[in-house]
């Protein structure tokens, strides 16, 4: 319910950043337009993707131009074709063209992030094993790209340093050991799953026997994957970390772990390519 609320309140204020940063204190180029023309336009993408951000799309011209009519032809987490038109618009020509650029800029960040994602989860198709997203966000996106994530097919790790213990190296390190940091972990929120990112199987062994919920398996090699799942006996879910990309991703999910996370689907994204074109102009 927590992120819930936090992702609408996201959306409201990113949406406000998004033409402050872009408009400013007025589009003095939209002024060139009469302000009784209105107009007709298409948003397509020009490659395959999977849509996300319409929520941010429908908020930008809230704020902007309420009168603005938006026409979806797809949703959230469809499948879009290369020369696809998914949105149409009605209104103000001066409105139109002063959203254009804040609406196709988290368009196509977002969709890049569920179109990366959706490729992922497609090569581990029927393995069972689900694809996680990492804190590796671009700053100040991180509910917005954790929310792309799941229109992809993918799930969300923990959505920051609050929601989850994950205990790494240096945490290891400060704390006296894998053992003291997850009884320590306990005493502080006995109700938050407790992870430890693990490197050796000495340290597997010590996180299994600390009770651990979740242990991440960083850069093991495939052979050293299989072992771990032998070993492990489904005692704690197991996440596979590190050399991930779209190369090694099957045969990382066929070791038998039960996740692997990426920060790939977040962060090393390219932009999708999106365009929008006037279809007609008339006057009021």
């Amino acid at each position: 319910m927590h992120y819930q609320s936090a992702l609408a309140e996201e959306i409201r204020a990113s949406a406000a950043r998004l033409l402050a940063e872009d408009v400013g204190p007025g589009d003095i180029t939209a002024q060139l337009i009469p302000d009784d023309q209105w107009a007709t336009a298409n948003v397509i993408t020009r490659e395959a993707a999977v849509l996300c951000g319409v929520a941010w799309v429908d908020e930008i011209f809230r704020r902007l131009d309420s009168q603005v009519s938006l026409s979806w032809k797809a949703a959230d987490g469809d499948r879009l074709e290369a020369g696809q038109c998914f949105l149409e618009l009605e209104g103000s020509a001066r409105s139109l063209l002063t959203g254009e650029r804040a609406v196709l800029n988290i368009l196509q960040t977002l969709s890049a992030t569920a179109t990366a994602t959706r490729t992922y989860v497609d090569l581990i198709d029927g393995t069972g094993v689900r694809l996680l997203d990492t804190r590796k966000t671009l700053p100040g996106m991180r509910l917005a790209q954790k929310y792309a994530v799941t229109c992809g097919g993918g799930h969300n790790h923990r959505i920051g340093l609050w929601d989850a213990f994950l205990i790494k190296e240096n945490h290891i390190a400060a704390c006296g050991g894998i053992q003291a940091a997850v009884t320590q972990a306990r005493k502080l929120a006995s109700d938050l799953p407790v992870e430890v990112e693990v490197e050796t199987f000495e340290e597997l062994d010590q996180a299994l026997k600390a009770g651990a919920d979740i242990i991440m398996l960083d850069n093991f090699a495939l052979e050293d994957l299989h072992v771990a799942v032998e070993i492990n006996g489904g005692r704690a879910t197991l996440e596979a970390s590190g050399n991930v990309d779209n190369t090694t991703l099957r045969a990382i999910a066929d070791t038998g772990v039960d996740c692997i996370s990426s920060g790939a689907l977040t962060k090393d994204i390219a932009s999708i390519d999106l365009s929008m074109r006037i279809t007609r102009t008339y006057s009021v």
